[in-house]
């Protein structure tokens, strides 16, 4: 991930893969679909969750999962822990699913761009910080 994430990113980073084990889902949720939200993402069935600079993973790490959660560790980075979750929670609420919450898109995005062609250095901090002021948010 040299030369994608700054060293102190990377340094900072904790990686957890869980064996056995799943991240349940939040103890709201049942509320939520009393009211009616019904496509919430199951977190027990994502490949891996990140928490700032934390990521749990349910399964072993291949080079695009871990890109794709360091991406959010950056934009956690840049953002905040209050401003993320506000960004996507609210990515979710106006998207209506996973795949449409604007932090995701950005991340998928850059995860792609590293998977097809992972030789081609760019810096994730200078993406992330040009999507943020580019309003992609």
């Amino acid at each position: 991930m040299d030369g994608f994430f700054s060293p102190q990113l990377l340094d900072g980073t904790r990686l957890i893969a869980l064996q056995g084990k799943r991240v349940a889902n939040p103890d709201f949720y049942p509320m939520l679909r009393s009211l009616g939200f019904n496509n919430l993402p199951d977190q027990s069935a994502m490949a891996a969750i990140t928490f700032r600079d934390v990521v749990v993973s349910h399964e072993a790490f291949s080079n695009g999962l871990l890109f794709h959660e360091l991406v959010h560790v950056e934009q956690y980075r840049q953002l905040g822990i209050p401003r993320f979750s506000e960004l996507y929670v609210r990515g979710f609420l106006d998207g209506g699913s996973y795949e449409a919450i604007p932090l995701e898109v950005n991340a998928y995005a850059l995860g792609g761009r590293f998977e097809q062609n992972p030789a081609n250095r760019f810096s994730v901090e200078d993406e992330v910080r040009r999507w943020i002021a580019e309003g992609g948010l």
